[in-house]
């Protein structure tokens, strides 16, 4: 028994293990295996990294490209958005003065509207829309049958925007009340001379503008006055 220990002993002190191979199996010592085993885990190692650094390259590459692009495609490109841009807002600010049923034409109807005696008389009035503001052109004649033309561009957000043309007034300003309703303040160096509501019908046909105010003699006037839509 003793005998058999010790041939035993040194046998299994160095396991072997029985590989695969095509032609059939062969032994492998377990030191030789693991040896086998480590260089096949660095070798994968050594491919990663070589991935890893083939891929760095190639992002710095395309970056190096970018960067050295032409300028004037860049420059193209930039302008060819920024146009678009525009064009956008300003289709979009037409959509909306489309919907606006002050926008137009508006025609003076004599026969309805009442004047105070001297006052000026605005045969037509045009707004339209002017970029993302409304530009406001009025026509007509004054207390002496002179012509008169004057013109105003803004936004119906209650600030003063400048009037030109206008012997009687500088500033003038536009608020919305409802969809079909404006308030109107007019100004002259600073102090109110009018005020008044621009209302159209539901028919959407004609609008009405009452105004009250003072004339250059500080005499209190009041006007009523009917337009048709053209």
């Amino acid at each position: 028994m003793y005998h058999l220990r010790a041939v035993i002993t040194p046998i299994m002190s160095r396991l072997w293990l029985v590989a695969p191979r095509r032609s059939g199996f062969f032994l492998v010592s377990t030191s030789r295996w693991a040896l086998r085993r480590r260089d096949a885990r660095q070798q994968s190692r050594l491919f990663a990294r070589e991935d890893s650094t083939r891929d760095t390259k190639a992002s710095v590459f395309w970056k190096n490209v970018d960067e050295k692009a032409d300028p004037v495609r860049i420059g193209y490109m930039k302008t060819k958005t920024t146009v678009l841009t525009m064009a956008l807002c300003f289709f979009g600010a037409g959509l909306s003065f489309a919907d606006d049923p002050q926008m137009g034409t508006w025609k003076l109807n004599e026969t309805k509207s009442k004047f105070a005696p001297g006052a000026t008389k605005n045969h037509t009035v045009a707004y339209e829309a002017a970029g993302d503001n409304v530009k406001i052109t009025v026509d007509g004649t004054d207390k002496e049958g002179k012509s008169t033309h004057n013109e105003w561009t803004g936004k119906f957000d209650g600030k003063d925007y400048a009037v030109t043309g206008d012997p009687t007034s500088d500033m003038r300003s536009y608020s919305k009340v409802d969809d079909r309703t404006l308030k109107m303040t007019v100004k002259k160096d600073g102090k109110v001379t009018a005020t008044g509501r621009i209302v159209v019908s539901a028919d959407g046909k004609s609008r009405t503008v009452t105004t009250s105010g003072t004339d250059a003699e500080g005499k209190k006037i009041k006007n009523m006055v009917v337009y048709d839509k053209q």
